[in-house]
């Protein structure tokens, strides 16, 4: 069951004359779902967001991704203050894996696996290039195979005569 609650306020300090804490800028109302903040936040910053949709594993992992390009709000190169809300397009590349997702909720903390999978929906040309690139990746030969077998005791031999000859020859 959701229940209602204040995101950011400290119930510790007491409200001024307009109901407003003092510190607070902004009072977002958000849902909790076993003990996870999920659900009806307006605005998220993009750095937050990734790091609660469980792109990246930690939130300053999230803010160096967004510095370093690798993620795109509706294709532009944003900041991590940049704020997300529902119907954006994401394009997000984790490692060599590129996504295309549309932001369907927000939150504001890291929740469930299952929670997060609910915060985005994958366009289905992003689904069918990962799972293209996957195949090509099971598909290609391990790193190393074509370098041939190991060199024999001899053969190494060889080849440190030749580098030590070469290195003479230098000098």
């Amino acid at each position: 069951m959701l229940a209602p609650v204040a995101v950011g306020v400290d119930p510790d300090r007491a409200p001024d004359e307009r109901g407003e804490r003092e510190g607070d800028q902004e009072l977002r109302v958000a849902h909790v779902h076993n003990g996870s903040t999920v659900g009806v936040v307006e605005r998220v910053r993009v750095d937050k967001w990734l790091w609660a949709a469980r792109f990246y594993k930690t939130r300053s992992a999230a803010t160096e991704a967004v510095n370093g390009g690798l993620v795109q709000v509706g294709g532009e190169r944003v900041k991590p203050a940049r704020e997300v809300r529902p119907g954006d397009v994401v394009e997000v590349r984790v490692g060599p894996v590129r996504r295309t997702v549309v932001v369907q909720g927000l939150a504001e903390r890291r929740g469930p696996a299952s929670v997060a999978a609910t915060l985005y929906e994958e366009t289905p040309e992003s689904v069918a290039a990962r799972e293209e690139l996957a195949l090509q990746r099971r598909l290609a030969p391990p790193l190393g195979s074509d370098l041939g077998a190991r060199p024999t005791k001899q053969a190494r031999r060889r080849l440190e005569a030749l580098r030590r000859a070469q290195r003479n020859d230098e000098l």
